[in-house]
């Protein structure tokens, strides 16, 4: 054939599903790699492949391949280039949380509040290195996405026009558009290619599509405008179905083939899924939470110092030198050990996730998105069955049970393995072989004679055996594809009419089946071929399913109680995973199909996932917009998944997790690896979030109430009291005894009922809380001027003020103590068992709070010793205070259990 009839000029690559001989311009790699991918349009020939990439069967000159590798680069993925530090540091600050922070640091530093100053910065630089940190463990993606790709080809180059071609191992970093190579069992695809010829060729596409079994590939060349009209072949199904195109990243189970090489580098699918796996995941659960409840507090703290100020020169004619007291104030109602709770909280639970049930997680937040979820999407091979079929009946030709299909399938499998040299047996083989020795079929009675394996045309194996007592005959013995086998069975319409409809009837009920025939022939020495495939006598079906995974169904029913809607999203057949649904005691209800889902724009699509269980025959394409739309519609949701294909979709999801044995790309992209694919290790993960997510609700509830209840109050009292409430070191010290006592909260252990449900940190949820318990403790503040004035006889001198800075500071510590150990576990229930280190904790807050005012250090603080009168009736507010926070407590759970 002429090989440069159709030259492609510089700039261009050959474009896979264009229809016909297509050149496509390299300036614009996007629009290429969409051009390529488009699956609408007839696909071309052979010939045409080969004339566009000015290529041959033959291969091509070395003198081309050294121009192409020039022109379009290296079969390598796109170099990664990591951020610097620097750069990511500089990022962490647009955290709102962290620029209040700084705001209030440089702020404290103007008016010369070194020690708040001091502190608020230190908490900066360490929330920025934390995130920076963490950005820096997600950002190292993929190196080992390199690993599925392939290291050598065979390829066929020649030295001249006229020479002969000749096979040669090359590194696959050489190959270009054009090249013609070899493929054998094992192989990994070097390239995207094209095929030209195949012997039996079978390839995975696991890593890219999901799917368990091997792929029958093989050239097809039906003319551009005929396969529309449906050869088989796939096109009208995506690009992966299509059985003359392999992809990069998938291997050869079997056979061999020739193909041509159509892209290379960054225009190979592979490719496309690393530039998919570099993208960013959008905002998590962990990250609105936080910035909802860090907006709230930012409209607290930018009001309050312009409060202070305006209320105290209107009030009592102060300026500017009430201004520290304001920026005090308003560092008093940031709860600025946040980073530190978090980061303590999520690693803690980590690392003992990681020691107890070998879950890793990768990306810290992700611990607490798990603790959130409420949607769990999962696809059905090897998550809630196992990746191979198993038995589930022999029927006869009347579609009643009966032991003679599987036996007869059993023995085609047998002597098809063995006279065939298949280096192996698939999957259906392999199910039937089992099932026989279960059964005890007596197989080795038999003698092979000839095998005619299974190929992808014909979509049926015969096997040639000799009979015990029958000499002189030979026993074809042929299972395959339902179509197939009763095309070759000697039955009249109506009979196949009949089997078609019960072959229909066992596939609508979600089952594989193989067809299994029969035929005696006079024993011969010749060989046997596909022609004497005929006139044989139908025996029966072998109907398979696909087998459970054996915890699966105890898993989906602790998901349940947890508060957790599973949803299947599977590339299968609707039939198929409706009926594994129903084994495993999920009821599949409407299953929705892909042409369904391409139907339905985004918000009706929002709505329908949400009432959905099950989603059949999805791209990876379709299951990344049925997360997005979950989340469109309020969910926090999970995503297993293990290939190339579920990346999409994790990026969608919260949360990506994904089993230690998927693929490298999945497993390096994904928050949260499993040490199996396994429910039940999710639902310890999802434990453990809810744990830490449990603690960092509780130290939020609990010291934003606190802090809003002292800001209101040292507000209330700076417009009484003729002096400052509380001077700004003092704040700053009692802050500093607050956050080392709150450190407490990260080693907490919450009480049961906490971890029954998703642990979501909503603003508005929030907002209720701090205000209704910041107003009760204002309230015991405000009480305590009341016991301070009647124990100091409303003292207003020097000393006077010391003792009432001592009495609030001390009062300060004793209710934060009080609320530590009542209010631990927040939202449902409160108080309870356990708090160990919650309870060492306030009781040290309690002593610092008693003892200080009397050491030296209280009077450099400009504190003094407090009469026992006070303590007295101190006792009597921390005791009214502790029964309105027990009443408020058991009022608030009643709430919030009826919403």
């Amino acid at each position: 054939m002429p090989e440069s009839s159709a030259a492609a000029g510089p700039g261009s690559t050959y474009d896979p599903d264009a229809p016909s001989a297509v050149v496509v311009p390299t300036a614009d790699a996007t629009a290429r790699r969409g051009a390529a991918h488009d699956t609408t349009a007839a696909a071309p020939t052979s010939l045409q492949v080969l004339r566009s990439l000015d290529s041959g069967p033959r291969g091509l000159l070395e003198a081309q391949a050294g121009e192409r590798l020039a022109q379009y680069g290296e079969n390598t993925l796109p170099a990664w280039r990591p951020v610097s530090w620097p750069r990511r540091f500089l990022r962490s600050l647009r955290d709102p949380f962290t620029s209040v922070l700084l705001c209030l640091g440089l702020v404290s530093a103007a008016v010369a509040s070194w020690g708040t100053a001091c502190v608020t910065l230190v908490l900066v630089v360490v929330s920025c290195l934390l995130r920076s940190a963490e950005e820096h463990r997600a950002d190292r993606s993929t190196a080992a996405l390199r690993e599925l790709v392939a290291t050598t080809a065979t390829v066929l180059r020649r030295t001249g026009p006229d020479a002969a071609p000749h096979a040669r191992e090359l590194p696959v970093g050489e190959l270009v558009p054009g090249d013609v190579i070899r493929l054998g069992p094992g192989d990994l695809v070097p390239a995207d290619v094209r095929l030209l010829r195949t012997s039996g060729l079978t390839v995975h596409q696991s890593a890219l599509t999901g799917e368990s079994v091997p792929v029958a590939k093989h050239p097809v060349d039906t003319p551009p405008g005929l396969r529309a009209a449906g050869d088989g072949s796939g096109a009208e199904e995506g690009p992966f179905a299509r059985p003359e195109l392999c992809f990069q990243g998938s291997s050869v189970a079997s056979g061999s083939g020739t193909a041509v090489v159509t892209a290379t580098g960054a225009e190979t699918r592979f490719a496309a899924a690393y530039d998919g796996s570099a993208r960013r995941r959008g905002t998590s659960a962990f990250d609105r939470s936080v910035h909802g409840i860090s907006w709230t507090l930012i409209r607290f703290m930018l009001l309050t110092p312009p409060l202070v100020l305006m209320a105290n020169a209107a009030l009592r004619g102060r300026g500017l030198e009430t201004l520290p007291f304001g920026v005090a104030v308003a560092v008093g109602l940031t709860p600025e050990m946040l980073p530190v709770i978090v980061t303590t909280a999520l690693a803690r639970g980590a690392s003992l996730l990681a020691g107890n049930h070998g879950v890793i997680v990768k990306r810290l937040p992700a611990l607490h998105d798990l603790g959130a979820i409420d949607v769990l999407c999962v696809d059905k091979t090897g998550t809630l069955t196992q990746d191979r079929p198993v038995l589930e009946s022999s029927l006869n030709a009347s579609g009643r049970p009966g032991p003679e299909a599987l036996h007869w399938a059993a023995v085609n499998a047998l002597w098809t393995l063995q006279l065939a040299d298949l280096p192996a047996p698939d999957a259906l083989d392999e199910a039937v072989l089992d099932a026989a020795e279960e059964r005890e079929e007596p197989l080795s009675a038999y003698d092979g004679v000839a095998a005619l394996p299974f190929d992808p045309v014909r979509r049926l194996a015969t096997a040639v055996v000799r009979r015990p007592g029958k000499l002189g005959v030979h026993t074809l013995v042929t299972k395959g594809a339902v179509e197939a086998v009763l095309e070759r069975c000697a039955l009249d319409e109506a009979e196949r009419t009949r089997l078609r409809e019960l072959a229909a009837r066992e596939t609508a009920n979600g089952l594989r089946l193989l067809a299994v025939a029969r035929a005696e022939r006079p024993a011969r020495p010749r060989p046997y071929t596909t022609a004497d495939e005929r006139g044989l006598t139908f025996l029966g079906f072998v109907t398979l399913r696909d087998a459970l995974t054996p915890s699966a169904a105890d898993a989906l029913d602790a998901l349940k109680d947890r508060g957790i809607a599973v949803k299947v999203l599977t590339g299968d057949d609707p039939g198929t995973v409706a009926r594994t649904c129903r084994d495993l005691g999920l009821d599949p209800g409407e299953v929705m199909s892909a042409d369904r889902i391409d139907a339905l724009p985004d918000e009706a699509l929002a709505k329908a996932a949400d009432r959905v269980t099950v989603f059949a025959r999805c791209t990876p394409e379709h299951k990344a917009r049925i997360v997005s739309a979950l989340r469109t519609a309020g969910r926090t949701t999970g995503f297993l998944g293990d290939g190339v294909n579920d990346l999409p979709a994790m990026h969608a999801a919260d949360v990506g997790i994904c089993p230690r044995n998927a693929v490298d790309v999945a497993r390096e992209t994904a928050d949260v690896v499993l040490a199996e694919k396994d429910l039940a290790a999710i639902d310890h993960a999802i434990t453990a979030g809810r744990h830490s997510s449990g603690n960092i609700a509780t130290y939020l509830r609990i010291t934003l109430s606190s802090n809003l209840g002292n800001v209101i109050a040292m507000l209330a009292a700076g417009l009484m009291l003729p002096f400052l409430p509380m001077l700004p070191a003092q704040v700053l010290v009692q802050n500093l005894c607050f956050d080392v006592a709150q450190l407490a909260f990260a080693f907490d252990r919450p009480a049961s009922e906490v971890l029954r449900w998703p642990t979501v940190l909503r603003p508005r949820d929030f907002l209720h809380f701090i205000t209704g318990f910041g107003l009760l403790n204002a309230t015991a503040d405000l009480a305590t001027f009341a016991v301070l004035a009647v124990a100091l006889h409303g003292s207003a001198t020097s000393g006077g003020q010391d003792a009432f800075h001592s009495g609030w500071f001390t009062e300060n510590l004793l209710t934060q103590a009080l609320v530590m150990l009542l209010l631990r576990t927040g939202g449902r229930v409160a108080g309870g068992g356990g708090g160990g280190p919650l309870r060492v904790a306030a009781c040290g807050l309690a002593v610092v709070g008693l003892l200080l005012p009397l050491t030296p250090l209280g009077g450099l603080l400009g504190m003094s010793a407090l009469p026992p009168l006070y303590y007295l009736l101190l006792a009597t507010v921390l005791a009214l205070y502790a029964y309105g926070l027990r009443a408020a407590r058991t009022r608030y759970e009643r709430k919030w259990s009826r919403s």
